[in-house]
């Protein structure tokens, strides 16, 4: 309890700022204004209370209410799609409702998004990314607060929750940098007199789906980078995580709306038919950066590319990792615990696959199956939880399908699997036991992604034999190796090695930093975000020819008339 209790200690400073970001206000289109009591109904504050202390305290903070607006343009806006419960996955409690957008808010949003983008292309980049290091900070700020908000919301420990403010966090302070780098190219021109150069400009208005499992991180990586290049955004969370959009907007909008640029974070929270889709199809929206299943990418792809627009996807992942016999199994048992079991399996980047090479994989089973015993399954608001509940009893059974389904095409279940035994105060969660499985690589089941703590076996023979099933799913998003030999790795890491868009030696699969650019191949979409040169999907690019000569003499050589 005592992290926890710090937790909140640490965020006392950032209340100070409360009056300031708290409380929604919201405004019809007649422009009238009207503040919502904040109240929580009083079994849900009887739910949320524990050993820790209250965290009513950190939705007060994140301006969190009974019933929330899902539109912010600049300003909260009086909406008028049908009103959702958030529940938390932890509990199974409601926490808050939330009034979604409809066809009348989205408009009004993207007219305002796209006003917003105007007044930020003429700002230069390197004051836009001053603008984007007092987000940051404001973000830090309030990172304790941010980070137990989406435990509250999505379930993962609080320690991930905090990780992924973090994450946020180190994109604004990458950006700041980035904003005095975005580089275009001078040439050599064949003609005489001439010279040529590459430039960049901004695209509009990018739009951004995100999905539960990273509720705030991914809008992060997105906006940071889509702001520093003169883009506004269209933010719609994912339908299991609204509160977490309204508090992340409740921060960053104090520092826009200071700068009348309140509406580059554009919140639209609605439908799939009043708000999805439309962003979709809407030619205002240039880049839509969308991050879900394999299935929603290839028709969000599909549909952007229709009509012409650009997309980055973020999609399924069924990464593997490679134990070698000559690897340092000490790294290697806490890499595969973390990431199988970490955000109960939800991460696009989560284990799924591990490949034993035959002289080791008794062995690493053993130690597996010990760790297994020991992993603490709980509230995940409570020090010392490793695995939380899963977003909802849907994906609970998906497991328990899972499982079934190895078993009956061969497979052997070593441990864990079913429901866990929970305390009676949080038995409305979806918690589930971290399941280990024996199984073969061409199983049907294996050759999909399984959003939960469930980790398969499979024994190799050499290397040659690991990379042929490692690269033998639909999917390409991570991959790690574990191994002393150096060769070894680095083939691995060559073009007749894994075919991931990440690849990682001696680290597990889970936990990228911000500085590389994320993301993966074939399935998983093709798209990148976050670091190294990510910025430039945010951007235009624009070849320049210009002739300071008094000749005017044609490319190839063309003589003409």
């Amino acid at each position: 309890m005592e992290a926890a209790r710090a937790c909140l200690e640490r965020s006392a400073a950032a209340i100070l700022f409360a009056s300031k970001v708290g409380g929604q206000q919201t405004s019809d289109a007649a422009g009238a204004r009207g503040a919502h009591e904040i109240r929580l109904p009083y079994d849900t504050q009887a739910a949320l209370l524990g050993g820790y202390g209250s965290t009513m305290d950190f939705l007060k903070q994140l301006g969190i209410t009974d019933l929330n607006s899902g539109a912010y343009d600049g300003e909260w806006i009086t909406c008028s799609g049908a009103t959702i419960e958030s529940k938390s996955p932890a509990t199974g409690e409601v926490i808050a409702r939330v009034q979604q957008a409809g066809p009348a808010e989205y408009e009004r949003c993207v007219k305002a998004a796209q006003a917003a983008q105007v007044k930020l292309m003429a700002m230069p980049a390197p004051a836009r990314g001053e603008l984007v290091r007092k987000v940051g900070n404001a973000i830090r700020d309030h990172k304790d607060a941010l980070g137990r908000l989406i435990t509250l919301e999505m379930g993962k420990i609080v320690q991930e929750g905090c990780g992924e403010v973090q994450e946020i966090i180190d994109i604004c302070d990458f950006a700041v940098g980035q904003s005095r780098m975005m580089y275009g190219l001078s040439m050599h021109s064949e003609r005489p007199g001439h010279a040529m150069r590459e430039q960049y400009h901004p695209l509009g208005v990018v739009g951004i789906i995100t999905a539960f499992n990273f509720p705030m991180a991914v809008w992060g990586w997105n906006s940071m980078l889509a702001w520093i290049c003169g883009n506004s955004c269209i933010w719609k969370p994912a339908p299991a995580a609204p509160l977490t959009a309204i508090g992340l907007t409740n921060v960053v909008r104090p520092i826009l709306e200071a700068e009348g640029l309140g509406a580059l974070a554009t919140l639209c929270f609605g439908s799939v038919d009043d708000v999805g889709e439309p962003m979709l199809h809407d030619k205002r929206l240039p880049l839509i950066s969308f991050t879900g299943s394999s299935a929603v990418g290839r028709h969000v792809g599909q549909t952007v590319a229709g009509r012409f627009g650009k997309s980055i996807l973020e999609l399924g992942g069924n990464n593997a990792m490679i134990v070698m016999d000559d690897a340092d199994l000490d790294l290697a048992l806490p890499a595969i615990l973390f990431g199988a079991v970490g955000t109960a399996g939800q991460r696009c980047t989560s284990t799924r696959r591990v490949f034993l090479h035959d002289k080791i994989a008794d062995e690493v089973e053993a130690r597996l199956i010990k760790a297994y015993a020991d992993i603490k399954i709980g509230d995940p608001m409570e020090e010392g939880t490793l695995c939380g509940p899963l977003i909802d009893q849907a994906s609970a059974d998906a497991m328990q399908n899972a499982i079934a389904a190895i078993e009956a095409a061969g497979g052997k279940l070593l441990c864990g699997g079913g429901k866990a035994d929970v305390p009676a105060k949080i038995a409305g969660g979806a918690y589930v036991v971290p399941a280990l499985m024996r199984a073969e690589n061409h199983y049907e089941m294996v050759q999909k992604e399984t959003f939960a703590p469930l980790l398969y076996l499979i024994r190799i023979k050499d290397f040659d034999d690991a990379m042929a099933k490692h690269n033998d799913v639909p999917q390409g998003l991570s991959s790690a190796i574990f191994t002393m030999n150096m060769r070894t790795a680095e083939r691995f890491l060559s073009a007749f090695g894994s075919d991931c868009g990440i690849a990682n030696v001696n680290i597990g699969t889970s936990g990228a930093e911000i500085g590389g650019a994320f993301g993966g191949e074939k399935e998983t979409g093709g798209g990148r975000e976050s670091g190294s040169d990510a910025w430039r999907a945010y951007m235009r690019r624009q070849t320049n020819t210009i002739n300071y000569s008094t000749e005017l003499p044609l490319a190839q050589g063309i003589t003409f008339g």
